[in-house]
Order: C-alpha cells, then sequence, then structure tokens
C-alpha cells in the first residue's frame, strides 16, 4: 500500500486554516457539510492516485 505523508506539509498552515475557516463562518451546518464534501472531491481528483484516496480514506474513518 502507498504510504501517505503524515509529516506537516502545508505551506502557512495557519493561513489556510483561517482561510476554511471563514470559508464555513455564517453557514449552515448542511451548508458547511457541502463545502467540505466539495473540497475532499476536488483535492481527491487533484490527487488522482485511486489507492492513496483509499489509504486516506482507511485512515480518516479509524479517527
Amino acid at each position: 500500500m502507498t504510504s501517505l505523508n503524515m509529516d506537516p506539509n502545508i505551506a502557512q498552515p495557519d493561513d489556510f486554516y483561517a482561510r476554511l475557516l471563514a470559508a464555513h463562518e455564517g453557514k449552515s451546518k448542511a451548508e458547511s457539510d457541502a463545502i467540505n464534501a466539495r473540497l475532499i472531491l476536488i483535492l481527491a481528483n487533484h490527487i488522482g492516485d485511486t489507492p492513496v484516496l483509499l489509504e486516506a480514506l482507511d485512515l480518516a474513518a479509524e479517527a
């Protein structure tokens, strides 16, 4: 199985996190869930490697 990079790998992670929170500000739970779903699908498409995506899905489901 492919090994995911679990080390910090986002340039300016605090800025990204603030932007992520801002995208959800003022949204209902359903709207926030829809943003998250779209973001996941956009990033999954960008990655495009099914074994990596399945590994990430398995890890996320464990938490």
